[in-house]
């Protein structure tokens, strides 16, 4: 079961979000985010000048003479972001795991499965951009640029506002600039929204986010860890190690957790499969009936859709908020 679900969770979050592809993750230049303030301060037509240079996520310097028109994407996430500022018609190929929004399954199919791309296909469809990021190696970012080809590497987001900065750095360079800022004001609001309606809220029940049945849970430095805590809950893994922590039932037993979402749900697990685990049924979350499913892809993409993360977590953690 984990071996089917490490990848979605790596390549489709922190990818989206945990077997591993066969490169390493690249380790990324964190001071290479860009500043909603500074880096990518609009001009007052919300138009693009070019030619453009940023400095992409491995710290490289990377020009634009004009907006792309031929973009391919190396990961959900970057698929998402390209569709969600206006770009969607610009996009030639994405990654196998890019199945949102709708419209993207209709591009072409250039691989990524276990960290394999179809080098050929990707040439074929003659980019002006590759799009890559997230657990993108080095050494494919390099072997794509000997073959010709210009790639950016998107910086993976380490709050939210550097999500938002990876929106309007995508909408700055593809020519949607404008849709982008109107995109990142809305999350904004949305995100307050949430923020004034747990202002009041006191406790914060312990919460178990199941990545696998394993079981494994997501630690410090996730986006998962993060908005679980945004949406006035206590993540279980924040005292793990790592990322990624495969845990015991001991070890759920003692911290003893008063919810269980499962995001693990698409591949099976529920309510009821949870139940039946031998031991399981003397947590308060099981007694209680407080076990949820949920669409992972929300908190291990790195896109916009981690507002509509934050906020059905919100709603599970603390419905009482929300009447």
């Amino acid at each position: 079961m984990f071996r089917k679900l490490i990848p979605a969770i790596i390549t489709l979050t922190l990818l989206l979000a945990a077997c591993a592809p066969a490169a390493t993750p690249t380790a990324v230049n964190t001071q290479a985010l860009p500043s909603l303030t500074e880096t990518l301060t609009p001009t007052p037509t919300q138009v693009t000048v070019f030619p453009l240079t940023l400095t992409d996520g491995l710290g490289r310097k990377v020009e634009f003479s004009a907006a792309p028109q031929r973009i391919v994407s190396l990961t959900p996430s970057g698929t998402e972001v390209l569709f969600a500022v206006g770009a969607g018609s610009q996009v030639v190929g994405r990654d196998t795991f890019s199945d949102y929004p709708d419209a993207a399954k209709s591009v072409t199919d250039i691989g990524g499965s276990m960290g394999k791309y179809d080098s050929e296909a990707i040439v074929n469809l003659k980019p002006d951009l590759v799009l890559a990021g997230g657990i993108n190696p080095q050494e494919l970012v390099s072997s794509l640029e000997n073959l010709g080809l210009k790639v950016y590497f998107l910086a993976n987001p380490l709050t939210l506002e550097n999500m938002y900065a990876n929106l309007e750095l995508v909408g700055k360079v593809t020519g949607h600039l404008d849709s982008a800022t109107t995109l990142v004001t809305s999350l904004n609001e949305r995100v307050a929204t949430v923020d004034a309606k747990l202002a009041g809220v006191t406790e914060k029940p312990l919460v178990y986010y199941e990545l696998d049945a394993t079981p494994y849970t997501a630690g410090p430095g996730t986006f998962i860890d993060l908005l679980i805590q945004r949406a006035g809950g206590t993540n279980f893994g924040s005292s793990m190690s790592s990322a990624w922590a495969q845990i015991s039932l001991e070890q759920l037993v003692v911290a003893d957790p008063a919810m269980i979402i499962l995001g693990d749900a698409a591949y099976g697990e529920s309510a009821t499969t949870v139940a039946a685990r031998q031991g399981w049924s003397a947590l308060t979350a099981v007694k209680d009936g407080k076990i949820f499913s949920f669409d992972d892809n929300l908190v291990s993409r790195p896109g916009p859709r981690l507002v509509d993360g934050l906020e059905q977590l919100a709603r599970l953690i603390h419905p009482e908020a929300f009447k």
